[in-house]
């Protein structure tokens, strides 16, 4: 992989698995090289790693919705903005390698959900079917990709979904993968759909890195209660709350992520790199 990003740019932009995505590939790639030649650094909530021999750079933005989020103002709530792109479009410009994701977010409710009000094309509304939204949200990142991605030295990939575990399938105290063949989670297919009609529908390639039902087996996977909230581990108390504080929806590393990673270096073999 070292030999492949070689004066190369990875970047990768998303929301938490997806840096839980990057978080894997920094360790794969900085277990293979002494540490006096790995630079690892953060900068806000961006993260980066760069090989010193190799001249490459791995790079993680956060931006879970890939458009921008304004904070609270006076119009009366947080605003997504779905036909604008938040801040990641400007650091990302002529990197050769870019894996994004999106989705999770745009499904959370209650407490858990981060917008009061949608934005497009000037107009403000407090409702709008999610569906819809998102699509309008993936349509506006499409239209970046292809005005400014140069395919010639450019591969674009975008992940789809991670499942979580909840419910019946909760990820508490689990040791064994699902290893029933006829198993299906339930996900939010239309998510998925307009992920993949927009890709379809796009001038410029993209891989999808489709990661969905492969993952979906490992319930035993997750962080559970060895998870962190807000850079911290929990503590032994919240540990004793599993229904409270189980994270089923990020990986433990070494894990899952891994594998992810290597069908990304698959993806990166199957074509000549740029």
């Amino acid at each position: 992989m070292l030999e492949r990003l070689k004066g190369k740019r990875l970047i990768i932009v998303g929301d938490s698995i997806n840096r839980n995505q990057y978080e894997s590939l920094v360790c794969l790639l900085y277990s293979a090289i002494p540490s006096s030649q790995a630079d690892v650094y953060m900068k806000g909530r961006s993260r980066f790693f760069r090989a010193k021999q190799y001249n490459c750079s791995v790079e993680f933005y956060w931006s879970p919705f890939l458009v921008q989020l304004k904070p609270k103002q006076e119009l009366g709530g947080r605003i997504l903005r779905i036909d604008k792109l938040s801040d990641w479009e400007r650091s990302c410009r002529g990197a050769n390698i870019m894996l994004f994701n999106s989705g999770h977010w745009w499904l959370h409710r209650g407490s858990l959900k981060k917008w009061d009000l949608f934005q497009y094309k000037g107009k403000v509304v407090s409702e709008m079917e999610i569906q819809s939204a998102f699509g309008k949200a993936m349509k506006t990142w499409s239209r970046w990709i292809d005005r400014n991605v140069d395919m010639t030295i450019t591969k674009v990939f975008f992940r789809s979904l991670a499942p979580t575990h909840h419910g019946k399938e909760w990820c508490y105290n689990q040791t064994q993968p699902i290893k029933d063949e006829s198993y299906v989670a339930k996900l939010p297919n239309p998510i998925e759909e307009v992920i993949e009609k927009t890709i379809g529908r796009m001038r410029t390639p993209v891989r999808y890195l489709n990661i969905t039902k492969l993952t979906q087996y490992r319930k035993d996977a997750h962080t559970s209660v060895y998870t962190t909230r807000q850079g911290k581990r929990l503590t032994a108390m919240q540990r004793r709350q599993p229904e409270s504080y189980a994270d089923c929806s990020h990986w433990c590393l070494p894990g899952v992520p891994d594998t992810w990673n290597i069908l990304l270096y698959a993806s990166l073999v199957m074509d000549i790199l740029p």
